[in-house]
């Protein structure tokens, strides 16, 4: 599945001003209900697009997961640069999640899913999300584009919900804030 990882050597490209200008972390960290004492997990957090605004939502951990050193260290020079005390940076893999079971309230998988076995992942985010814990899946649709990974590496909306549902997770909301993308946000049963 190697082929499917993000390059690290294109991290610019994670927080470009096309990028904010498409998919805003702002205005899609709305669609999580995210209150004060409730922990997040940011799976493939990247340079921590994410993860900082999420950071400003809650008191409690923040969670920015990632497996690629060059990220990671990103993440720790940016946890500093935003005096964020309350993210926590963790090196590993997102089909082997390295928390405890029902340890999060909250988790963002923002394109990510289509690099990795998306049964195994999903089970793995319904078991460290606490009882009625919701995940927030931003995703490249399943269609040709100019930008994103290649078309036979997406999964479709449709699949990505029956996947959800299949594990436990219940779409409760789902959108499109780009013609390119979809959101769904899914609940654990």
């Amino acid at each position: 599945m190697d082929d499917r990882k993000f390059d690290p050597n294109k991290s610019d490209r994670l927080d470009s001003p096309e990028r904010k200008r498409q998919l805003p972390p702002e205005t899609i960290l709305k669609e999580l209900p995210i209150k004060k004492s409730e922990k997040v997990l940011d799976l493939g957090a990247g340079t921590g697009y994410f993860t900082f605004p999420v950071a400003q939502l809650t008191d409690e951990t923040v969670y920015a997961l990632d497996i690629e050193p060059k990220m990671l260290d990103i993440l720790a020079t940016r946890t500093k640069e935003h005096k964020a005390k309350n993210v926590k940076i963790l090196k590993g893999d997102i089909q082997q999640i390295p928390l405890g079971t029902q340890e999060v309230d909250h988790i963002l998988a923002s394109l990510v899913l289509h690099e990795v076995d998306l049964i195994k992942t999903l089970k793995e985010i319904k078991r460290v999300l606490k009882p009625n814990g919701t995940c927030l899946c931003l995703e490249w649709e399943r269609k040709e584009s100019n930008e994103g990974p290649p078309l036979h590496h997406r999964v479709k909306s449709t699949n990505m919900e029956q996947s959800m549902e299949a594990v436990g997770l219940i779409p409760v909301q789902i959108s499109s804030p780009t013609e390119d993308h979809y959101m769904i946000l899914a609940k654990k049963r």
